[in-house]
């Protein structure tokens, strides 16, 4: 038999996840002999034996790989053959996780999950259960190599049983560095408000009865600490939303399986998948109207943010006599969440009655990721626990650049070669602790994937926390416009880098031109961009106020259009008009938006739907549902004007058909249908047009207000009648969470040039 020997080199998440034993498994399987070990520019292999035998292990290789596993690439090279009688794995001497990819922490796998409820098992009931296939990772690494003293597991030397296991190439928790039993590992504790332990057998069911009492309970997860109350109880809801300072917008529920989840909401199958994957993330699905939960958790909507246990701690709260929790957040609101056990006593104390802590520290902080089925898609709205820091590949290899997203639901991201790393959501960047944050995770993930950027991409907004930090390095920077990076970033995931329309809407970003834009049709690339059609720019009296109080922006258009002489419409009636009529006739703090988010909250509040907001978009979220899932025939064109070779979507005909159908008796049903029918032919008859002037065909969707389903799926199917190639976001959120991604793809060109 003619013996073959190969070298592989295999790049991607391939590193603490559990790819040495399985390449050791897999050659020792079909009979191969040679080693592997990691090295810096990835997991090496080298193979020796019959050419079937290599085909056998190339065959396997990728549908056989460790859950966490991801492969990017395999360069494989014919060597001398050797005397090897077995098949090794090499213990590592360099850093080499530098050229390797670090997993995403991830849900308990199904092996770990039997063993936490199997009574004759060492680690029964214990609530740091974990394998190379699962649980904690980006949120316990300190530093590079991805190893034990590198982790917060430091604090915690394995007993004889557990390092067995850690030494075993045939065992499943092989080198997994957060490896613990309850004989060595992390432990659990109770205490009340001041922080004083509650002595206690069982911390784990006292916390279920406490719950089962009405309590609110802060529990400390794996990103952070979660604040926890019983679904069923509608007053344990209202103190826990009196206490975090969330009115209305809805809590997320954890619920204990998936015939849990079915009797709350609907689900296809696409959700179905993203409910029992590894990322578990919290998914938006259709609520029933049989659900049987507080009816305070989401009100005034038709969803419910739902998700399964993904800790072993979550499946011990959830396996007794609660089989659903609200698990929410635990900060006040617009806070970052708290990790720290002293910061969360002391930060804490005002909101949960009782403390279930642990003492693995958590390094860096990673909220729940959100996604949500849009055209048959998992889309995500947050990015973050279960996904980053998973990179994005784009199309061609380019500089290291560090791109520091915007204001709103920030995250920032940071390029090597043709990776680009977007950190876990750091959120709205308007207050101190928010702020330290983001200066903490740049630091963390230079530090751990150990890149030097050599240019800091920024938003335009010169007041912009993320824009101000920028300009305080000494590094050179690159400020690109909000909506550019939008069209970019879209770009960027889907490796497009021919010029194409984008229909970027949102509710604000910084314009060119010094005024908020936000309802822009562009056309450009990665190079550069041209402003082609917007909507008409309007006052925003009141400038930030008025955001939170959409009846000023409905009066606010209706005074452009109708001067003095408003019409009347029932949703003003209760309002007092006139000083905003003045700010808006003085021009005092009225600066102009064009932005599409804003139109959507004027029409929603003068159809009689939201007049005062509690938390981001509630008026047009709410406007959408009103709609419910239909857009009728009643529709009209809001035909552009041309002014000096733009196209600008006028607001008085928005007006005047709102009006004429309002005091017509219009319900808010029918006018919802109308204006989102209205709005998605004006976008498919303005790219129509568009197409005409450019011959370009293929158009991108950005911005938060394509979370809209029922204008995101409406305007995807029209331009596909209409032939269009319209591209859109899989990858990232098409929200501000999303336009790291299309600054680094702007500071990478920039560089180039």
């Amino acid at each position: 038999m003619k013996l073959l020997r190969r070298r592989l080199t295999i790049n991607g998440i391939v590193q603490g996840v559990g790819f040495r034993p399985f390449i050791y498994a897999l050659a020792k399987d079909v009979g191969l002999v040679g080693s592997v070990c990691n090295t810096s520019d990835g997991v090496k292999v080298e193979l020796q034996g019959s050419t079937l035998q290599h085909e056998q292990f190339n065959k396997r290789l990728h549908g056989e790989a460790p859950p966490l596993s991801t492969i990017i690439s395999v360069k494989s090279e014919e060597i001398p053959t050797a005397e090897d009688s077995d098949f090794i794995i090499i213990a590592s001497h360099d850093k080499a996780a530098v050229s390797t990819l670090i997993s995403p922490d991830v849900a308990t796998c199904e092996d770990c999950k039997l063993e936490l409820f199997d009574s004759t098992n060492r680690r029964y009931k214990y609530p740091f259960i974990n394998c190379t296939n699962c649980g904690p990772r980006y949120t316990i690494i300190e530093n590079i190599p991805y190893d034990r003293p590198y982790t917060s597991m430091k604090h915690f030397p394995l007993c004889e049983v557990c390092h067995t296991e850690y030494q075993d190439p045939a065992d499943r928790r092989f080198h997994a560095q957060p490896n613990a039993c309850p004989e060595c590992g992390p432990e659990i504790w109770l205490t009340d408000q001041k922080g004083d332990k509650i002595e206690s057998n069982d911390p784990v069911s006292d916390t279920i009865e406490l719950l089962a009492r009405g309590k609110i309970i802060a529990i400390k997860g794996l990103g952070g600490f979660h604040l926890a109350v019983d679904a069923s109880n509608a007053d344990a809801v209202a103190a826990l939303r009196m206490a975090k300072g969330r009115d209305e917008k809805p809590l997320a529920l954890m619920v204990s399986n998936l015939d849990s989840a079915k009797e709350l909401v609907q689900l296809n199958q696409e959700e179905n998948d993203t409910l029992l994957s590894i990322q578990a993330p919290i998914v938006l699905c259709t609520s029933r109207a049989s659900a049987k939960i507080a009816s305070n958790i989401a009100p005034g909507n038709d969803r419910l943010g739902i998700m399964l246990p993904y800790t072993p701690l979550h499946h011990l709260l959830l396996s007794e006599k609660l089989d659903t929790l609200v698990m929410t957040s635990a900060n006040f609101s617009e806070e970052p969440i708290c990790i720290d056990n002293d910061e969360a006593l002391e930060r804490l104390s005002d909101l949960a009655d009782y403390f279930l802590l642990h003492n693995r520290d958590i390094y860096l902080r990673s909220d729940d990721s959100v996604v949500m089925e849009m055209s048959n898609t998992i889309r995500p709205i947050r990015r973050s626990r279960g996904y980053a820091p998973r990179p994005i590949f784009l199309k061609k290899s380019g500089p290291s650049i560090l791109a520091v997203g915007g204001e709103l639901k920030n995250v920032v991201a940071l390029s090597k070669g043709e990776k680009v790393f977007l950190s876990q959501h750091i959120g709205d960047l308007e207050n101190l602790e928010a702020y330290e944050f983001f200066q903490m995770t740049i630091d963390h993930i230079q530090r751990i994937f150990e890149i030097e950027p050599e240019l800091i991409v920024h938003d335009l907004h010169p007041e912009y926390l993320s824009t101000k930090w920028a300009k305080d390095q000494s590094l050179p920077l690159f400020g690109v416009q909000h909506h550019h990076a939008h069209l970019a970033s879209c770009m960027a995931e889907n490796n497009l880098d021919e010029p194409v329309i984008g229909i970027i809407m949102d509710g604000t970003g910084y314009g060119t031109d010094g005024t908020i834009w936000g309802g822009e049709f562009l056309v450009g690339d990665a190079s550069g961009f041209e402003r082609m059609a917007h909507f008409e720019p309007m006052p925003l009296p009141g400038g930030e106020a008025a955001i939170k109080s959409p009846w000023r922006i409905g009066l606010s258009y209706l005074y452009q259009v109708f001067g003095d002489n408003l019409p009347a419409i029932p949703a003003l009636e209760n309002h007092d008009i006139q000083p905003i009529v003045q700010m808006l006739e003085a021009r005092i703090n009225s600066p102009l938006t064009s932005s599409c988010g804003r139109l959507f909250d004027a029409v929603a509040a003068l159809s009689g739907g939201r007049q005062e907001i509690r938390y981001e978009a509630q008026a047009a979220i709410e406007f959408m549902q009103a709609a419910q899932n239909q857009l009728g025939n009643d529709l009209s064109l809001f035909k552009p004007l041309s002014i000096d070779k733009k196209h600008i979507i006028p607001i008085k005909p928005i007006m005047e058909s709102l009006v004429s159908r309002i005091q017509a008796g219009k319900t808010i049903r029918q006018l919802s249908q109308w204006f989102h029918h209205s709005l998605i032919q004006t976008f498919v008859d303005i790219s129509v047009q568009l197409r005409a002037e450019t011959g370009i065909n293929k158009i991108v969707l950005s911005g938060g207000v394509f979370q809209n389903q029922l204008l995101f799926e409406g305007l995807l199917r029209d331009l596909d009648t209409r032939k269009f190639s319209t591209i859109t976001h899989q990858q990232v959120p098409t929200n501000d969470g999303g336009i790291a991604l299309g600054q680094v793809a702007l500071g990478q060109n920039y560089l180039r040039k």
